[in-house]
């Protein structure tokens, strides 16, 4: 990208940002082997928001259409959700997530996450988790930032089949695939008399 046009660049700039709407601007320098200074001017000239603003926006919009679960119900902050399709959260491990000796995340919270994240996918009013095949592939610490990314593999009539791949940075710490049920209010007062 350094050797581009400005015009060329902002152009490329812009089509990666809608696409990839959380890469900082760092990432973006380093990726186009262009000054942070340049990234933001280029950035500002497109008018397009630093990276918090962003972040809040398009949180702003994936909370507004959750159907399956309350957003209190979420663990970690939504950055994106597109029902039926694919959502990806954040959640930042903090002192509560830890194991006191190890200092690594339990592992429920990284469930959590995952699951509810699959969860949110559903379109429907409501949805259950009927099988996980899980891995996790490495401890995470104190600190981390964690971000799970969720897509919807195949659906048919009421199940739906799930992939959440959960990472640090670039390193992938769980995997999982999830079979889930949508509901709606008549299925779970029938599931009550059974």
């Amino acid at each position: 990208m350094g050797r581009r046009s400005k015009e060329e660049r902002r152009k490329i700039l812009g089509e990666e940002l809608s696409k990839h709407p959380f890469f900082t601007d760092d990432e973006l320098a380093e990726k186009y082997k262009v000054s942070v200074s340049t990234i933001r001017l280029d950035r500002g000239e497109l008018g397009i928001p630093e990276l918090r603003k962003r972040t809040r926006a398009v949180a702003q919009e994936a909370y507004s259409t959750l159907q399956s679960l309350d957003y209190q119900e979420l663990i970690g902050d939504l950055l994106e959700l597109v029902i039926g399709e694919r959502a990806c959260s954040e959640l930042v491990i903090d002192e509560s997530m830890v194991l006191t000796k190890a200092r690594v995340a339990r592992g429920h919270y990284l469930f959590a996450q995952a699951n509810s994240l699959a969860i949110a996918l559903v379109d429907a009013p409501m949805a259950l988790t009927g099988s996980v095949k899980l891995k996790f592939l490495r401890p995470v610490q104190l600190g981390e930032v964690v971000v799970a990314v969720g897509k919807v593999l195949k659906r048919k009539q009421n199940k739906y089949w799930v992939q959440v791949s959960v990472h640090v940075g670039t390193e992938e710490v769980l995997q999982g695939d999830w079979v889930l049920f949508a509901l709606n209010g008549s299925d779970v007062r029938e599931m009550e008399m059974e």
